[in-house]
């Protein structure tokens, strides 16, 4: 969830000091949550240090209208991140067993 305060976070890494294009940044920080998201599991913007750091630069790099550069620069980033957020599974549950006749 995006609040003001990531999209004030966000405004003052791209300098900026007017409130016209707000709507606009905080849909291209909607949208760059749901991208790492997606790759990298659910997350916190506020509690998740890395993860929020990769939707700011992905947002950096949508506003510049240089996106197709975003995954190239920062795979390595979002792998890593990908692999520290991953969700542990439990493969031993014996709930879930069948039996075969």
């Amino acid at each position: 969830m995006i609040t003001d305060n990531h999209l004030m976070t966000m405004k003052q890494r791209l300098k900026i000091f007017h409130t016209f294009e707000d709507e606009h940044i905080k849909n291209l920080l909607e949208m760059s949550y749901e991208d790492i998201k997606q790759r990298c599991q659910e997350f916190s913007m506020d509690e998740d240090k890395r993860g929020a750091e990769l939707v700011y630069e992905r947002t950096r790099y949508a506003y510049n209208d240089a996106l197709e550069y975003f995954n190239d620069s920062f795979l390595s980033n979002i792998t890593s991140f990908a692999l520290q957020n991953m969700k542990e599974v439990d493969y031993d549950d014996t709930s879930t067993t069948s039996t075969t006749i």
